[in-house]
This record gives C-alpha cells, sequence and structure tokens, in this order.
C-alpha cells in the first residue's frame, strides 16, 4: 500500500458512492494501486489478472506507451479549451480517422464526454432532424427489449423498461416503442417469424418513429445477447422503407470487440446514425463520439433551430481527442483481426462449463465470453473467490462474462476460466 496516500476505505465506505451500489450496504471494494499491461495491483498485495478491460474500454491494456506519451505530449501544449468558436488538431486528426474507419455515408462527427451522452445526442439529432423537416409526429423511438444504452434520462428511457436496471423510473420517462428482442442467435439459422414481426411493428408505428435504436448484433449489458445478422440487416431494410433513421449503438462493440472493427460490418449496413465510446481512447480517458449523415446534418442546420442543441463543457477535450488518435493508430498498425481470433480461440475453454448444472449457457463471439446461469449471483461473494484466485472478473444478474484486453494471452485467458469453472462448480456464488 502507498504509505503516503493509503486508500482511507473507512472514509470511501462512508462518503463515497460507487456505481449501481446502495450507501447503507455497500458492496466491498478493493484498493487499487497501480495497473500495467492486463494486471491490476491492489494495494493489500494481490495481482489481478484483468477480465474486464475496465468496462471493456482498455483494449491495449494499462499504461500502454503509444497512449502514455499521447498523454504527456499533449497535456504539454494544453490539457482543454473551449470548443465553441475554437478548434485545435487533435479533434480534427481524430475526426479524420473517425471517417475515415467507420461506414462510408457517415461523415459528420458530434464529440461528447461519454457513452450516455453520445446516446443524448443520437436522440436529439434524430428527433431534430424531423422537426427540421417540418414534421411533428415522429417524436417517438423504436428499439428492442433487452437493449441498453446508458444511464442518462434519454439514453434510459430506450433501455428494456422490464428487466433493465431502470424499471423504477417508469413513469418518469419518455414512453417509446419496444418490439421483441432478436431471438435467432449469431452462426444459427435465422427465424423469418422475426422478420415478419418487426414489418408488423413497423407497418404500426413507423408514422410515430423518428429513429430505431439497436445495439449491433451484441445486446451488451441488458443481457449479452448474441443475435444473428439477418435481424440487423431486416432493421435497416425496413427502417429505409418506412422512412425511419437507424441509431446503432457501438459503444460496446466498436473497434473490434466482436471481430469486425464495427458490428455493423457483420450484416453489412450502414446506420444513419453511430455511437462509439469505451474503448475510442483505449481506455485512458472518457471521450465519445456521436457520426452522422451529410443528410442528417444538412437537414438540422437547415431547419427552425438552425444549429444542433447541445454542447458540453468538455466536447473535443484535446488530451483525450490526442490518446483517442494515438488508440486508433495503435489499433489499426496490428493485426488486429488475428489478435482477436486467438482471443476467441482461447476464450473456447469456458466451453467445459456447460458440463455444470447450474449452466444455461455458453457463448462467445470476438473477444467476448458469457457464462449464463440459472440464477442470480451474489455479486461480493463471487468476487471475493475471485480476488483469492488473482482474477478480476465483476458478474450481472446471471452472467459471468469476460471482455479482456485485446493483449491477453492464453494463459491469461485460462486462469480466468478455470476462476469461472471453480466459482460455478464450488458454488461460491
Amino acid at each position: 500500500m502507498n504509505k503516503k496516500h493509503p486508500v482511507d476505505l473507512d472514509f470511501d465506505r462512508q462518503h463515497i458512492w460507487h456505481p449501481y451500489t446502495s450507501m447503507t450496504q455497500p458492496l466491498p471494494v478493493y484498493p487499487v494501486s497501480h495497473t500495467q499491461d492486463n494486471r491490476i495491483f491492489l494495494a493489500t498485495g494481490e495481482i489481478l489478472i484483468d477480465g474486464m478491460a475496465s468496462w471493456w474500454s482498455a483494449i491495449h491494456g494499462y499504461g500502454h506507451p503509444v497512449l502514455k506519451n499521447a498523454a504527456i505530449e499533449q497535456v504539454d501544449k494544453m490539457s482543454h479549451v473551449m470548443f465553441g468558436g475554437l478548434t485545435h488538431a487533435p479533434a480534427v486528426e481524430l475526426c479524420k480517422k473517425l471517417i475515415a474507419i467507420t461506414p462510408s455515408q457517415l461523415q459528420k462527427v458530434f464529440l461528447a464526454d461519454s457513452g450516455s451522452v453520445c446516446v443524448e445526442v443520437a436522440i436529439k439529432m434524430a428527433l431534430q432532424y424531423w422537426l427540421s423537416q417540418g414534421i411533428t409526429t415522429k417524436q417517438k423511438l423504436m428499439t428492442p427489449l433487452k437493449g441498453y444504452h446508458g444511464d442518462t434520462f434519454a439514453a434510459m428511457s430506450v433501455c428494456d423498461p422490464i428487466n433493465s436496471m431502470h424499471s423504477l423510473y417508469q413513469g418518469f420517462l419518455p414512453e417509446h416503442v419496444f418490439v421483441p428482442a432478436p431471438q435467432s442467435q449469431f452462426g444459427e439459422t435465422f427465424d423469418q417469424h422475426e422478420a415478419d414481426e418487426l414489418a408488423q411493428r413497423f407497418a404500426q408505428h413507423h408514422q410515430h418513429i423518428a429513429a430505431f435504436i439497436i445495439e449491433p448484433i451484441v445486446q451488451n449489458a441488458g443481457g449479452m445477447n448474441f443475435y444473428h445478422p439477418e435481424y440487423l440487416k431486416t432493421v435497416r431494410a425496413l427502417c429505409t422503407q418506412y422512412d425511419v433513421l437507424l441509431i446503432c449503438d457501438e459503444i460496446a462493440t466498436g473497434f473490434g470487440r466482436t471481430g469486425k472493427l464495427f458490428a455493423v460490418e457483420h450484416a453489412e449496413i450502414e446506420p444513419d446514425i453511430l455511437c462509439i465510446g469505451k474503448a475510442l481512447t483505449g481506455g485512458m480517458m472518457t471521450l465519445s463520439a456521436t457520426l452522422t449523415t451529410d443528410k442528417i446534418a444538412i437537414g438540422i442546420s437547415e431547419g427552425e433551430a438552425g444549429v444542433l442543441m447541445h454542447g458540453p463543457t468538455f466536447m473535443g477535450n484535446p488530451l483525450a481527442c490526442a490518446v483517442a488518435c494515438a488508440s486508433i493508430d495503435l489499433l489499426i498498425a496490428q493485426d488486429w483481426q488475428a489478435q482477436i481470433a486467438h482471443l476467441n480461440d482461447a476464450l473456447q475453454v469456458l466451453h467445459r462449463c456447460n458440463e455444470l448444472e447450474q449452466v444455461v449457457n455458453v457463448r462467445t463471439l470476438g473477444a467476448i465470453a458469457v457464462v449464463e446461469l440459472d440464477s442470480v449471483i451474489d455479486v461480493a461473494k463471487i468476487q471475493a473467490f475471485f480476488i483469492s484466485q488473482n482474477v478480476w472478473i465483476r458478474p450481472f444478474g446471471r452472467l459471468i462474462y469476460l471482455m479482456p484486453p485485446y493483449i491477453s494471452s492464453k494463459a491469461d485467458i485460462t486462469l480466468l476460466a478455470d476462476a469461472i469453472y471453480t466459482a460455478i462448480a464450488a458454488k461460491h456464488y
């Protein structure tokens, strides 16, 4: 432990509100002294293999010299300057890179602070676009059940209304149109009834729908559902047919996580609005971006307001933009496809969990692996066990999942998988 500045856990417990945690019965927290590569070093001496990539963002691991140098060089020039009326090279360079690697029709970039804000901006874009066209009836969104898009209010309103962590806000949130969650699984046969159901819902509601918002291919925090690309293709076709905008939320899936640079590539479709974040800076700091088409950007700009009504204080933060540029270059320069393929091969070891009676399903895609149990997990209990096994894994609901840094070795994945298997077999949850 850092003797000069030890972590005051009593103060933490009494005064600091951690994510999704009670202040009267808080989940235990473990003090971190430092991180390096794919290791988390606890102040109490344990060294943990990271299976979470800091909520899926630290794709290059921690302390990568390329990202550190980018931050150091930029902080010596300027760490921040307002983006209203000013611009700077890191933002311009980042937007050039984003336009180059995302679907071709996405030509306009709005930089924001976080994933949730990115979704808020996307929703505002969709609503304001139709208003700018003089169409006042398109005031709702359509989205599948089991979705998750963030914790701010507009984002919460398009999360699963019953099974999400936001169900207690029903009555306060705008009411949108929910369609059945995708059922046909990735790699299996697509059930045409799903397309027929979607077509029926579009026909019924399209007059009032500004946009359809979906996490492409993987519904993440709503249940880690890996669905068939044909579902996404169907949504794109129906959006085009019924003049509904398509928002694809790639905050969790972008930058290679599913085996494609962006998950929309699995379905070979292009959205009207794309949300990215998390791995955008390689997990170094918070930054997100909402990309859209010329049609939407010009439509908004020529409307009554004349501007998109949004502008975060830290929009286009130079420090974050510089690190994001370095992270994208680092990813593209590597054989990232082979990296993800090797990780996917290593993650197959988790399929042995299928032999355990408590396991409902094991599924993998790209650098994601999920073990679904038949009962809700006691996070505090299983986390303590994982610490004892020198791994960092944080389950939710009935799911134990891995989204490790791309630099993780096969040996590291095996140790993570062994800890999961043992935790389930010995009922440490």
